[in-house]
């Protein structure tokens, strides 16, 4: 079997659902060829809730995978403006992210709230891509190593062995990313990756190995194939420049280029 190599993108709160239906539908396009040639691509997009069923229905017929953004650790109950993984299911939505930086860092949420949504994920027979990522502070401090071991050591309490298989992990550094993000060094993102890999090799063993990483911050068309040589990084997650299915497209055209040169 083909080792999968992930490319993905969170759309944020910037598409209303017929933008983001036209964005699937060009991306769809200009990626097939290369899907077929390369299935070895997985292939993911985070809409807004409110464009999920729509995006969920025009790529009924495509292996491009939809996912949310956020989850509700509950079923169901008294959670105002939450959505619930039941919600979720019902839509045929079979993907979720956790624990992405602006939910840690604009509307509060801890690790241990990251681990409740990947325990209720799990439950649900979801894949559970869960964000970890050092602020600038931690950065300069020196703690960045430390700060993705616990963030990965809280956010998986609890999940079994057997579960790994539904893992994913995106690293974000927080100053890498959005509108004033700096793009990291390849080397800098490398021994982050490769202290991500010890830290599940030390809670899972070797199927801990198997989890793959992925790389996001400021990743664009000029670093992507840099990025995604070094021996550690098994995808690239993708902001702004993806946000065009053009684009997109030529990132994922030219770093499969590479990788096979």
């Amino acid at each position: 079997m083909l080792k999968k190599i992930y490319f993905g993108s969170n759309l944020k709160m910037y598409k209303t659902t017929s933008e983001t239906v036209d964005y699937l539908t060009r991306l769809e396009k200009n990626t097939e060829e290369l899907r077929k040639t390369h299935p070895e691509i997985e292939l993911f997009i985070l809409p807004s809730y409110t464009a999920l069923e729509a995006s969920k229905k025009c790529m009924e017929s495509s292996n491009i995978q939809i996912g949310a953004q956020n989850m509700c650790w509950e079923t169901e109950g008294q959670f105002t403006g939450e959505i619930s993984p039941k919600m979720l299911k019902s839509m045929g939505i079979q993907l979720v992210m956790v624990g992405h930086s602006e939910r840690r860092q604009i509307f509060g949420e801890s690790s241990f709230d990251e681990n409740k949504k990947i325990i209720s994920a799990l439950k649900h027979e979801f894949s559970c891509l869960l964000c970890v990522g050092e602020t600038a502070e931690d950065k300069e401090y020196k703690i960045s190593d430390e700060v993705l071991r616990t963030q990965i050591k809280i956010g998986l309490h609890n999940v079994k062995t057997e579960q790994l298989s539904k893992i994913w992990i995106a690293y974000e550094p927080v100053w890498s990313i959005g509108t004033n993000g700096i793009p990291a060094s390849k080397e800098y993102v490398q021994e982050r990756h490769h202290v991500i890999k010890q830290t599940l090799y030390e809670m899972y063993g070797k199927k801990g190995e198997k989890i793959p990483i992925l790389y996001g911050g400021s990743v664009n068309k000029k670093n992507a194939c840099e990025y995604m040589n070094q021996p550690s990084i098994d995808g690239l997650y993708i902001g702004r420049a993806a946000w065009n299915p053009v684009d997109f497209s030529e990132l994922i055209n030219d770093v499969m280029n590479n990788l096979i040169k």
